[in-house]
């Protein structure tokens, strides 16, 4: 496979068998990734990978925080995913993303409580049988942010790669004491994302969502 089938092939899977994914097929593909670019070398990123029985005790402590468990003292997420206001044609794009996926699934509009159903999957990894959290130093800023998507995106590229499937998941910076108490992270490590991985079960009607992308009169300026 080379770079541009594994760019055209990545999509955000939603839905995985219950096949068992080898730990030492992430670590390769984490250890390649790590060839990513780097302002100044800094190589922000920090990696918990969670897989078998380690992800099942992740995911049972997971159903007793989505049950209402809190965590003790209470925790607030680490950063806001998108904007307050967010502007078009970004406000559009995600909207439509939304409705396309719910539509494939045959959840309509209105019904509220089978819409949060499905994204509480958001915090079982969708059934992915294994997945990683990616933190980042809090001394660190926008630049190092901006490394940190060059790794995950490479990283997620050499999954393809390998045969495997991700969803890249900035949802989990709801859980952030949560997280990192469970990787025995430091207070110093700010949790960014998780990522799902796994073998996509390409039977399921959320993973035939192809997103659309803007059109480059809106973003590509040729001087």
């Amino acid at each position: 496979m080379n770079v541009s089938e594994a760019v055209t092939k990545r999509r955000s899977t939603r839905a995985f068998t219950d096949q068992s994914v080898d730990t030492s097929i992430i670590q390769k593909c984490l250890q390649t990734a790590a060839r990513a670019p780097s302002g100044g070398n800094v190589q922000p990123w920090k990696v918990c990978v969670i897989n078998g029985e380690v992800m099942q005790d992740f995911k049972t402590l997971m159903k007793k925080r989505m049950a209402g468990e809190a965590y003790p003292g209470g925790e607030k997420p680490e950063y806001s995913v998108y904007p307050d206001k967010l502007k078009e044609p970004y406000r559009t794009a995600r909207f439509e993303v939304g409705e396309d996926m719910y539509q494939l699934l045959g959840i309509s509009r209105d019904d509220k409580s089978k819409r949060l159903e499905w994204f509480s999957r958001n915090y079982q990894f969708f059934d992915a049988p294994a997945g990683i959290f990616c933190f980042m130093d809090r001394v660190l800023g926008p630049p190092q942010w901006s490394d940190l998507g060059m790794f995950l995106q490479s990283f997620m590229l050499l999954l393809e790669e390998a045969g495997l499937q991700s969803c890249a998941q900035e949802c989990w910076s709801q859980f952030p004491k949560t997280v990192s108490d469970f990787c025995n992270m430091s207070d110093q490590d700010m949790l960014f994302c998780g990522v799902a991985i796994g073998y996509g079960d390409q039977d399921h009607p959320v993973n035939q969502l192809k997103t659309k992308r803007l059109p480059e009169d809106q973003w590509l300026k040729i001087m």
